[in-house]
């Protein structure tokens, strides 16, 4: 096949790129190029859009002898990924902008670029297992777990899942590091990218509040009403959230206090005990069946709501554009705008992906 290769400048999809070549595809190298200035990224940012990020691709893919392209989607990049991620916090919303890039950048607009240029797939560097049966994708969890991406992969859709391919869903990332390696790749140690791309500093309140400004609002006890301070935006704060609140003055019982909901309209932040965090029911939203099957009826499942975590054993039903799921143990700190993916209930924890939804509500 003519695949592309998205590389990033890492390990994971310097060995992607070099699986697929082994493979005997006709491989070709792609940088995506998603920040407008990339120069003031700080050097060593552990993100994915510095220079030296795109010198580090471009360096492994002329040792895996492959042609190499930089293509400039900073714009793109801006409007579904950043500015989604901008209002959805000053919606109170909390969103993943790891899946929307997924979903809006890596697999729709660079994919649509691909195929309009003749490649087959589009190569990334992912942990996740991916096979077509019968025509029909099956995305399953990595054989890493500690690695595992399938949950921010889960809203692909069934026709960019079949022109998708993740080499290294098999393996563990000791070993893809070794082989990096063994191949001459200089980002065989490199370190992993933990931060926002777009934050390289990794204050989320910061970057916010110079796009958003200031909002001030109150403090509020969940079970008595009393205002308990001031805060300067909803999209400082996240349910579930313990530190950085600002109040000065502990809980009756000496207790940590958590951010409980948020209410952009009037500016409110409600906060209390940890108890009252736990949910046993979760509607979504916008429903994605990566298999191409919606559920039929009432399906177990396991239900995971954070990228890393956030997962309980649950019953789901689907209606039109709609999810709701049971849980069978409840969950804490779960955030409207988050991601809740079901996985085929398999013992301890799934392992085929069934859907994903946006979060809107919780109970």
């Amino acid at each position: 096949m003519r695949v592309l290769a998205a590389m990033s400048g890492g390990v994971d999809s310097a060995v992607a790129a070099a699986r697929a070549v082994e493979a005997g595809h006709d491989v070709v190298g792609v940088h995506l190029a998603l920040s407008a200035k990339p120069g003031t990224l700080r050097t060593g940012a552990r993100g994915c859009c510095t220079i030296e990020d795109a010198h580090d691709a471009r360096r492994a893919a002329d040792i895996l002898g492959i042609p190499f392209y930089v293509w400039d989607f900073a714009e793109r990049f801006t409007e579904e990924v950043v500015e989604t991620f901008v209002g959805e916090y000053a919606a109170g919303r909390t969103p993943n902008p790891c899946v929307t890039c997924n979903e809006k950048i890596k697999f729709e607009a660079l994919l649509d670029k691909a195929m309009a240029l003749g490649f087959d797939a589009v190569c990334t560097g992912h942990y996740a297992r991916l096979e077509i049966v019968a025509g029909q994708p099956q995305l399953r969890r990595s054989a890493d777990e500690s690695k595992d991406q399938s949950y921010v992969l889960a809203s692909l859709r069934p026709e960019q899942l079949r022109h998708a391919m993740f080499p290294l869903g098999g393996s563990r990332k000791p070993d893809v590091r070794a082989e990096a390696a063994e191949r001459g790749l200089a980002v065989a140690e490199k370190p992993d990218s933990h931060d926002i791309c777009f934050i390289p500093d990794g204050d989320t309140r910061k970057f916010l509040e110079s796009r958003l400004g200031e909002s001030p609002g109150d403090l509020v006890d969940a079970e008595t009403g009393a205002v308990l301070g001031r805060h300067t935006g909803v999209h400082g704060f996240t349910v579930g959230q313990r530190k950085g609140l600002g109040i000065d003055k502990p809980a009756p019982d000496g207790r940590p206090r958590y951010v409980l909901s948020l209410e952009p309209v009037s500016g409110t932040v409600k906060v209390g005990s940890v108890n009252r965090l736990e949910v046993t029911r979760i509607d979504g939203e916008r429903p994605i069946w990566p298999s191409g099957r919606p559920l039929d009826g009432p399906t177990e499942c396991v239900v995971q709501v954070r990228a890393h975590g956030g997962t309980a054993r649950a019953v789901a039903e689907a209606a039109e554009g709609e999810v709701t799921l049971r849980l069978r143990e409840p969950l804490s700190g779960v955030a409207p705008g988050q991601v809740a993916v079901l996985y085929r209930d398999e013992g301890e924890a799934g392992d085929l992906v069934l859907g994903s939804a946006r979060i809107a509500a919780t109970a």
